[in-house]
């Protein structure tokens, strides 16, 4: 059979509370999210790998508190003063503003906003994959004050949480697959979220490109291409 041409088109993924399983990696958490009154000085740092939920989980608490939600690269050229005055301000993947190529501008930037959303007693939620420790800013202000955050931790997924995550995933992409394939994938594929997200890709990539459905033997060739 002639491979089918493959479209690179992203899936329609649900972010969503009632779309985030709670399981005992993430629990602990969830709770410190939803316990953002109870901060330490209204600020707290989520960490954990790629994939693990991080996302998923900042854009639950940004929905619950009108929240605004920016990358680092946006902060240099913001409204510093005005995000400050929404109370609420979510900023992602914190740990990797030093890539940027206006990293200090957008240090300066957090700094100040750090500042104001404190003062006017708002919450600051930060996302990275690893904790401000670990961080290489420059702005020693501005480490000082990250270091001093406190942090709530994802830990990687069991059994179950993969599980869901893998249905979760085929559903986004709206592919339907055999229970039993979801239970072998979990018993051997790597034990990570990023797992998750690579391995359904690849999946659906390979069983479009063939024109076949998705089967035990295409996942076997996709978890040991050299089998």
């Amino acid at each position: 059979m002639a491979e089918q041409l493959t479209l690179d088109l992203p899936a329609r993924e649900a972010l969503g509370r009632d779309a985030f399983f709670v399981a005992p990696s993430n629990m602990l958490a969830l709770a410190t999210l939803d316990a953002a009154d109870t901060w330490p000085s209204g600020k707290l740092v989520l960490i954990g790998p790629a994939g693990a939920g991080k996302t998923h989980m900042a854009q639950v608490w940004a929905k619950d508190r009108d929240a605004v939600v920016l990358a680092p690269s946006t902060l240099a050229e913001a409204d510093i003063p005005a995000l400050a005055a929404r109370k609420c301000v979510v900023i992602e993947d914190v740990d990797r503003l030093s890539d940027l190529p206006n990293a200090r501008a957008t240090e300066e930037a957090l700094f100040h906003l750090h500042n104001l959303t404190l003062a006017e007693g708002g919450r600051l939620l930060l996302t990275a994959r690893t904790a401000p420790n670990r961080w290489t800013l420059t702005l020693p202000d501005l480490a000082s004050r990250m270091q001093g955050t406190p942090v709530a931790q994802i830990e990687p997924p069991d059994d179950m949480l993969l599980t869901v995550l893998l249905v979760k995933q085929f559903e986004d992409r709206q592919l339907i697959v055999p229970e039993a394939l979801i239970t072998w994938l979990v018993k051997r594929m790597e034990r990570s979220a990023a797992a998750v997200r690579d391995i359904v890709e690849a999946l659906d990539r390979e069983a479009l490109r063939a024109g076949k459905p998705i089967s035990r033997a295409l996942a076997a060739r996709i978890l040991d291409p050299e089998a």
